[in-house]
C-alpha cells in the first residue's frame, strides 16, 4: 500500500520535464489549426495542437524527425536543430487534396476514427441519414415518414433510436432521456450536413468523458467554426423532392468569424400517400479569438419538421394484393417536432501544457408523433392509433482541465484530463394517448411530468512508457429521477436516485510507427426511463455494460490502413419502458461477441477505396438455446465504396451497404430479410460552380428498410396475425444538385 501511495504522490506532484518542442500551427492565411498531429518518428512521442493551434511535444532531441500532419494539408517534416528547442517552432501548413497518407498512426484510444474521417472528407455526407452510416458497422433505418429519428443498429444491438449509443454535436447531447417515444431517442435532423467538419467515434464503454448511453459506443460530430467560402445549393429530384441550402460568411476579421447556414427540405417520398414532408434548419455560428491562447464559439440553431407517414405495413397485405409495397393500412400517421439550441464553447490555454475547456448549452424541444402499429387489434371500431407527445427544456454545462507533458522518472510520460458537469431535463405534459384521426383523444394511457438530473465527474489519465501507453480512467455519475403522474386523482410524485461508477483501463502497444496493438476494457451504462425507475423503486435502473476489445491497426505502407478487432460486451439485467404501450418489461442479461475488420487504400492521389465488415453473435443469457435470439440485431453487415476526388474537374463515389438476414423474434421463427443497396454520386466543378447527380439505390433493389415482428389485425380479419411488418426501402431515387461558391 505504501508503494501505491508513493507512486500516486509522484504522479501528482512531479514537475520534472523532458526537453520540449513547442509552438503554434496555422494555415497559409494565419488561422490556427486544431487537432494537427505532431509525431516524433525518432522517439515515438506524439501530440496534437489545441483549439488555439498551440502544441508541445516532449522527448525531443536534436536531429529528431518530427512530422506535422492534418487531413487536407501537406505533411511537413522538420529535422530538429538546436534553435528549434530554444525558441517557439511555428509551423504553417498549406492545403492539398485529402489523402490517407496524412493520417499518422499514434497511440490514442480512438485512433480508428481518424482514418474513418478520411471517408467523410473525401465523400461528404449528402443527407442527415448518411451522418451515422459513416461509423463502421452502424446501420440505420427510417420508418415514419422521414421526420422521426432513425432506428440504429450497432455491435449486435437493436439500439432503437439511441438507447445504447451516445450522440453529441459540438457538446450538445442528442439523446433524449425519458422520452415520450423511447429511451435515448436521438433525432439528428437538426444538423445541416454541409456544416459537419468531422466525426469522432469510439465503440464500447471505454471512454471516461462519455457517460450515459455509451455501451455500444459514442459518436461526436464536429461543426465547422468558419467557412472558406459562402455557398448556395439547390437540389431537385424524384418524388417532388427539393432542397435549398445556403451557408454565408457574415464576418471574417483577424479575431472574429461568423457564418449562418440554412436548409429547406421538401419531399412526398415514394409512397402512394404523399409524405408532405417539410423540414427547415437555421444555424448561426460566431467564433471570437480573445487572444492567441483563448477561443470562444457561440452557436444558435432552430429546427422544425412536419410530415405524414404510411407506417409499417404487414407482409400479408402485400402478398394478398390489398396494397402494394408503398401502400398504407393507416395513412393518418405522422407528426411534427422542433428543437432550438444555444451553446457556448470556451477554450483557454493556461500555458503550453495546461488548458481548460468549458461548454454550456440550453435546448427547447417539442415532439408530437402519431402511430398505428397494430391497426384494429385493440379497438376494432376506431383503430389503434396512438399519440406520443412532450415538451422539454434541457440545460447543461461541463468544464475539463487538461494537463500534458509530465515527465516522470524512468522515462515515463504522464498526462491527464479531469472534468465535471451536469445535465438537467425538464419534461412537461409527456403523454401516450389513444387517438382518432390525429384529432380526438379517446383515452390517455400515460400523462405526466419528468425532471431528471445527471451530475458527473471523470478523471482520464495516460502513461507512456517506451512503446506502451496505459490509459486508466474512472467516471462517477449521479442521477435524480422525478415523475409526477397526472392521471391519478391525488398528487402522485415519486423520486429515486442512483450512483454509477465506471472504471476503464485501455492499453496500447506501438510496435512501430506503422503498427499498433490495443486492449480496451471498461464498464459503462445506460439510464432507464424515469417512469421505469419509480415503478421499479430504483432497482436495476442503471444496467452496467462490461466490455473488452482486442485489436490492431496496421499501415503496411502509407497508402494502406488495416484494422481488426475482437470484442466482447455483456449487459446486466434491466427494465425497459415501452413507450408505445406505457408498460414496463424486464429485459434480461445479454452477451455479445464479435469481430470488426476494415481496410482503406489510397490507390492514387485521386482514387480511394474502403470497406468494413462486422460480425456480432448476440444472445440472451438466461433463456434456453433456440429461444435466446436478440430480435432484429444484425449478425453480419458490411459497407464500402470507391471514391474519386478531383480527377480533372470530376469527383464522385460508388458505395454499398449489406445487411444479412436476422431473427425478428426470440426463437428465430420470423426472419427479417437482409438487403444489398448501392448508392452513386458524381459532380463536376467549373470555376465556382459545381453540378452534381445523386442516385440512391442505383440498382433499384427491392428492400425493407425497417422490419418488426408485430401482432396486428386488419379491419375485416377475424383473428390477429403475428408476422413481419415493414417499411419499404427507397427505390431508385435520382436527384440533381447545383452549388455556387462565392
Amino acid at each position: 500500500m505504501k508503494k501505491i501511495i508513493t507512486v500516486f504522490v509522484i504522479l501528482v506532484v512531479s514537475v520534472s520535464y523532458a526537453q520540449n518542442l513547442s509552438g503554434r500551427i496555422v494555415d497559409s492565411e494565419g488561422n490556427p489549426l486544431s487537432d494537427v498531429g505532431v509525431f516524433n518518428k525518432t522517439s515515438g512521442s506524439h501530440s496534437h495542437s489545441n483549439q488555439s493551434g498551440t502544441y508541445s511535444l516532449i522527448k525531443t532531441s536534436i536531429k529528431d524527425s518530427v512530422y506535422y500532419s492534418s487531413l487536407g494539408y501537406k505533411t511537413v517534416l522538420v529535422v530538429v536543430d538546436d534553435a528549434d528547442l530554444n525558441q517557439q517552432k511555428n509551423i504553417t501548413l498549406s492545403q492539398t487534396n485529402i489523402s490517407l497518407e496524412q493520417v499518422v498512426l499514434v497511440s490514442e484510444v480512438n485512433t480508428l476514427s481518424k482514418f474513418v474521417d478520411v471517408d467523410i472528407q473525401i465523400n461528404p455526407v449528402k443527407s442527415s441519414q448518411e451522418i451515422l452510416r459513416k461509423v463502421p458497422g452502424l446501420i440505420i433505418g427510417q420508418h415514419a415518414g422521414g421526420g422521426k429519428a432513425e432506428q440504429i443498429f450497432l455491435r449486435g444491438f437493436d439500439i432503437d433510436h439511441g438507447t445504447d449509443v451516445s450522440i453529441n454535436v459540438d457538446g450538445i447531447p442528442v439523446n433524449m432521456v425519458s422520452h415520450a417515444h423511447g429511451q435515448g431517442y436521438s433525432d439528428l435532423h437538426f444538423v445541416i450536413p454541409e456544416t459537419i467538419e468531422g466525426i469522432n467515434f469510439g465503440k464500447g464503454p471505454y471512454f471516461a468523458n462519455h457517460g450515459d448511453f455509451t455501451t455500444a459506443g459514442y459518436i461526436d460530430l464536429n461543426l465547422r467554426k468558419t467557412l472558406d467560402n459562402s455557398l448556395v445549393s439547390l437540389e431537385v429530384g424524384q418524388f417532388n423532392t427539393s432542397r435549398f441550402m445556403g451557408m454565408l460568411k457574415v464576418l471574417d476579421t483577424e479575431k472574429s468569424n461568423a457564418y449562418v447556414a440554412s436548409e429547406l427540405y421538401l419531399t412526398d417520398g415514394p409512397f402512394n400517400s404523399p409524405q408532405n414532408f417539410n423540414r427547415i434548419n437555421v444555424m448561426a455560428r460566431y467564433n471570437y479569438k480573445l487572444a492567441a491562447d483563448e477561443d470562444l464559439t457561440i452557436t444558435a440553431s432552430h429546427f422544425q419538421s412536419k410530415w405524414d407517414a404510411s407506417g409499417q405495413i404487414p407482409q400479408r397485405a402485400v402478398d394478398e394484393g390489398l396494397i402494394d409495397r408503398f401502400g398504407a393500412i393507416d395513412d393518418t400517421e405522422g407528426g411534427e417536432t422542433s428543437r432550438t439550441n444555444l451553446s457556448v464553447n470556451h477554450f483557454k490555454v493556461l500555458d503550453e501544457n495546461r488548458a481548460v475547456k468549458t461548454k454550456a448549452f440550453i435546448s427547447q424541444y417539442d415532439f408530437n408523433l402519431f402511430s398505428n402499429f397494430t391497426f384494429y387489434l385493440d379497438d376494432p371500431v376506431n383503430g389503434d392509433q396512438i399519440e406520443q407527445k412532450e415538451s422539454r427544456v434541457i440545460v447543461g454545462a461541463e468544464s475539463v482541465f487538461e494537463r500534458n507533458n509530465y515527465e516522470l522518472g524512468n522515462n515515463i510520460h504522464f498526462e491527464y484530463q479531469a472534468g465535471a458537469g451536469f445535465r438537467y431535463d425538464n419534461v412537461d405534459d409527456m403523454q401516450l394517448s389513444h387517438t382518432l384521426n390525429r384529432k380526438e383523444i379517446l383515452e390517455r394511457y400515460a400523462y405526466g411530468d419528468v425532471d431528471e438530473v445527471n451530475t458527473y465527474g471523470f478523471v482520464n489519465t495516460e502513461f507512456k512508457i517506451g512503446k506502451w501507453t496505459f490509459n486508466p480512467a474512472v467516471r462517477l455519475d449521479y442521477f435524480k429521477f422525478d415523475y409526477y403522474n397526472k392521471l391519478t386523482n391525488v398528487y402522485d410524485n415519486k423520486s429515486e436516485s442512483k450512483v454509477a461508477v465506471s472504471p476503464k483501463l485501455n492499453t496500447i502497444f506501438s510496435v512501430n510507427s506503422n503498427w499498433q496493438l490495443f486492449l480496451k476494457t471498461g464498464m459503462g451504462f445506460h439510464s432507464n426511463d424515469a417512469r421505469v425507475v419509480v415503478a421499479n423503486q430504483g432497482e436495476d435502473i442503471l444496467p452496467t455494460a462490461y466490455g473488452a476489445d482486442l485489436g490492431t491497426i496496421y499501415k503496411p505502407f502509407n497508402k494502406l490502413a488495416l484494422n481488426a478487432t475482437l470484442w466482447w460486451l455483456y449487459l446486466d439485467q434491466e427494465f425497459v419502458y415501452v413507450g408505445d404501450a406505457a408498460i414496463v418489461e424486464p429485459s434480461g442479461e445479454t452477451r455479445r461477441l464479435g469481430v470488426d475488420i476494415g481496410a482503406r487504400y489510397q490507390v492514387l492521389p485521386w482514387l480511394y477505396i474502403y470497406a468494413d465488415a462486422n460480425y456480432a453473435h448476440g444472445r440472451s443469457v438466461n433463456d434456453p438455446d433456440g429461444e435466446n435470439y436478440i430480435p432484429l440485431a444484425p449478425d453480419f453487415t458490411t459497407v464500402g465504396g470507391i471514391s474519386v476526388e478531383n480527377l480533372g474537374n470530376f469527383s464522385g463515389a460508388l458505395t454499398y451497404r449489406y445487411v444479412d438476414d436476422r431473427p425478428a423474434n426470440e426463437d428465430n421463427s420470423i426472419i427479417a430479410e437482409g438487403y444489398f443497396v448501392t448508392d452513386f454520386n458524381i459532380s463536376y466543378s467549373w470555376k465556382n460552380w459545381t453540378y452534381g447527380i445523386i442516385i440512391e439505390n442505383l440498382l433499384d433493389t427491392e428492400w425493407n428498410e425497417t422490419q418488426f415482428a408485430t401482432e396486428s389485425r386488419l379491419f375485416d380479419e377475424p383473428a390477429p396475425v403475428e408476422e413481419i411488418h415493414f417499411t419499404p426501402g427507397t427505390p431508385f431515387y435520382l436527384r440533381g444538385k447545383i452549388t455556387v461558391a462565392f
